[in-house]
């Protein structure tokens, strides 16, 4: 549960407000550290379920906040089970939202997802096929203002509604995202150079990564700890009733299909620590990445979706006296599609 913590006059003294509460809980896994050129691409398989939402994307952390440039690439599952693509940015921010038509279901087999992101282009890739290509004022919105420091890898899953994601039931709850694994390479030299991989082989929270404990964007759901797991080499991302958190009957009956690697791929990375955050690893108190910051949660003028908002930590950082009177005045503001 996110924690608000309000100064009361001019006292230290502080009280403990608690998030209100969701009749639904979600999962978010993500990075500590931003990566720049590059390719970021996972084995997985997506959620079924109209309403469901289950995605991976890259985000620059910040891109929330007032006065902020926006960036941020999508693949997004919604509705029964469609894939839309999608390169957000600028200032205010703005979706270019693509659907697209697949020979498979993403939400029954394995594929591989793949970013690949130079100078010059981004590129989308399924099982190593382009799917989309970006070049020219979008390739360069990115290179100017999310090249440095870069862009954390983001996994979700979250309720939508009639606006964006389908037409939510709670009745077909739990429902999964899977994770086979995840890889980077570098951009070096016209190349991409692998750096590293995860394949979640151990049953705890891998090094380098941390889940999400805030609202999703529809605010429909708060995202929780207990429903990101590691079973059998799979990271497990549930949607699930409150009372019911964690992994009940996830199984990740893998299939085979899409299995092959386009190549070696991902992102080059800085080393960072677990506990830190943001883009170089370390705690950011402004932004409110990792375990130590908290932030308001940024407007969205544009009338699509994104998968990723600001949100407010978890632990026991007091917020100034500034944070407190604006959300006692309603005016902590959430980044909703």
């Amino acid at each position: 549960m996110n924690r608000f913590y309000v100064a009361t006059g001019c006292l230290l003294a502080v009280t403990l407000l608690p998030q209100p509460a969701h009749a639904v809980s979600s999962a978010e896994l993500y990075t500590v550290t931003a990566y720049s050129y590059g390719r970021v691409e996972t084995r997985l398989r997506f959620a079924a379920g109209d309403g469901i939402i289950s995605s991976f994307f890259a985000w620059k952390d910040g891109s929330e906040q007032a006065g902020m440039f926006w960036n941020e690439l999508d693949f997004e599952k919604v509705g029964p089970c469609r894939l839309e693509t999608n390169p957000i940015y600028g200032k205010p921010s703005a979706n270019h939202s693509q659907r697209h038509t697949l020979a498979f279901d993403l939400c029954s087999t394995f594929h591989t997802y793949a970013y690949e992101w130079t100078p010059e282009a981004i590129v989308w890739r399924i099982d190593g096929e382009e799917i989309r290509r970006e070049t020219g004022a979008t390739a360069q919105a990115f290179v100017d203002n999310a090249s440095q420091p870069g862009m954390q890898i983001h996994f979700n899953i979250w309720p939508g509604d009639a606006s964006f994601g389908g037409t939510f039931d709670p009745a077909i709850l739990p429902v999964h995202q899977y994770l086979d694994w995840v890889q980077f390479s570098s951009y070096e030299n016209g190349e991409f150079k692998l750096a590293w991989r995860e394949d979640f082989e151990g049953s705890t929270l891998p090094a380098n990564w941390l889940t999400g404990t805030w609202s999703s964007p529809k605010n429909k759901s708060t995202h929780a700890s207990e429903n990101v797991n590691f079973i059998d080499g799979y990271a497990v991302l549930s949607l699930t009733a409150d009372d019911a958190l964690g992994p009940a009957g996830a199984q990740p009956n893998d299939t085979g299909s899409g299995g092959a690697s386009s190549g070696g791929g991902g992102l080059p990375g800085t080393s960072g620590s677990p506990s830190g955050s943001g883009m170089s690893g370390t705690a950011n108190a402004t932004s409110g990445s990792g375990t130590a910051g908290s932030a308001l949660a940024g407007t969205a003028p544009n009338a699509g979706a994104s998968c990723r908002f600001g949100r407010a930590s978890s632990n026991s950082a007091p917020w100034t006296l500034g944070l407190a009177l604006a959300y006692l005045l309603g005016r902590r503001r959430q980044r909703t599609p």
